[in-house]
């Protein structure tokens, strides 16, 4: 070996170091990520299996609060068809008592369908985790330097890119203030970053307030007024 020029020992120390790197990653990195995908992946299964069941209750509770809204005209009109006048007026108070009924109960169905879509919300947020997961296996995969590593995790939970908040390009926003949320604390440079392009948008007069919220992950969710962008 060292008539070739190369040296056993230190040949021998590198296939070593690769085998253990190699064990790490597989037993430590690859593994998990692969759970974690399959993990998401049933979630978000079930999670739309729910939403169309809560689609199809709140279609049926609509359907019932026509079906009385309906009867209830009905009977109104034999009542009109029967009566005199005193029984037109008693018709009217039906028809009113009816129809308040029945805005009720598409009322409560309506609320009742938006609580089951909010949590399904509110759940699906978990897949967040898996596409993280797939950008740390993203960045294993490739040959990147760890400048561009440190990029791209910037990237990831500011939202910032190149100097820009990717979120608010082409976005229309009008207020007096604004409220960023993020998964972690932004830099001063990234908070400048975001400032510079709200304010460009809202006027240099305009408010800007940096939240944290770990619930997030990554990304940024940005409020103004009662418009909100979420790009977590």
């Amino acid at each position: 070996m060292e008539a070739l020029g190369l040296n056993l020992g230190y040949l021998l120390v590198q296939i070593f170091n690769f085998l253990i790197m190699f064990v790490v990653l597989k037993e430590w990195v690859y593994k998990p990520i692969l759970n974690l995908l399959e993990k998401r992946r049933e979630t978000i299964a079930q999670s739309l299996e729910d939403a169309r069941v809560a689609a199809e209750a709140r279609s049926n509770a609509e359907a019932e609060a026509n079906k009385i809204l309906a009867d209830a005209q009905a009977k109104a009109s034999e009542i009109v068809r029967e009566a005199t006048e005193r029984a037109k007026a008693v018709e009217s108070e039906i028809k009113k008592a009816a129809e308040a009924e029945a805005a009720k109960i598409r009322q409560a169905a309506q609320e009742e369908a938006q609580g089951e879509r909010d949590r399904i919300l509110a759940d699906l947020r978990g897949q967040i985790a898996a596409l993280a997961m797939a950008a740390s296996q993203k960045l294993i995969g490739e040959a990147l330097t760890e400048e561009r590593q440190h990029a791209l995790i910037n990237e990831f939970f500011s939202g910032v890119k190149s100097g820009k908040v990717a979120v608010l390009e082409g976005a229309t926003l009008s207020g007096e203030e604004a409220v960023v949320t993020s998964a972690v604390p932004l830099t001063e440079d990234e908070k400048k970053a975001v400032q510079n392009d709200l304010l460009a948008k809202l006027g240099k007069d305009a408010a800007v307030t940096f939240r944290v919220d770990p619930a997030i992950l990554g990304g940024l969710v940005i409020r103004v007024g009662d418009k909100v962008i979420d790009n977590s």
